[in-house]
């Protein structure tokens, strides 16, 4: 399933940091920031991270959630939260179904060799469940977050 925005955003059912349940059904009424990203604890990772954390009051005032995906488990999620302070939930997807329908995982190219991975990208689903915006492919982590944080402002 393609990521097409102005179309419903792909239905998904993930454990967070604390081993809760988050489905995208029990969200609606709320816009939704799903960022994906490789690996907790990482550099671009923790820059992308603190980005949203150091623009939270921001974001929070445009009453939109955010949510981290990778392929981590809880107990790294919850290291690295506590770690960054970071304000926001972390969803776990070891078995990257999730990042498969959102178009996060696949071919990349790392130093010109092609590999298979996690692609740092965001979607951005509006309160109906549909996708405003999609970020395929996000090239510079730490700056990333003021690019969603203005598009935020803007609806």
């Amino acid at each position: 399933m393609a990521i097409t925005e102005g179309k419903a955003a792909p239905a998904f059912t993930l454990k967070d940091q604390a081993g809760n349940k988050v489905a995208l059904k029990d969200l609606k009424g709320k816009r939704v920031v799903l960022y994906f990203y490789p690996k907790d604890d990482t550099p671009g990772c923790t820059k992308e991270a603190c980005g949203f954390r150091d623009l939270w009051a921001d974001i929070e005032n445009t009453g939109t959630l955010v949510f981290g995906v990778s392929p981590d488990e809880e107990a790294a999620h919850q290291k690295f939260i506590t770690e960054y302070e970071l304000p926001f939930p972390l969803l776990c997807d070891p078995k990257r179904s999730m990042m498969e329908k959102y178009q996060a995982y696949g071919e990349k190219n790392m130093y010109g060799k092609i590999t298979m991975g996690v692609i740092r990208s965001t979607v951005l689903i509006d309160q109906d469940g549909k996708v405003i915006k999609h970020w395929q492919r996000v090239a510079k982590a730490a700056d990333h977050p003021a690019k969603v944080l203005e598009v935020l402002t803007s609806l």
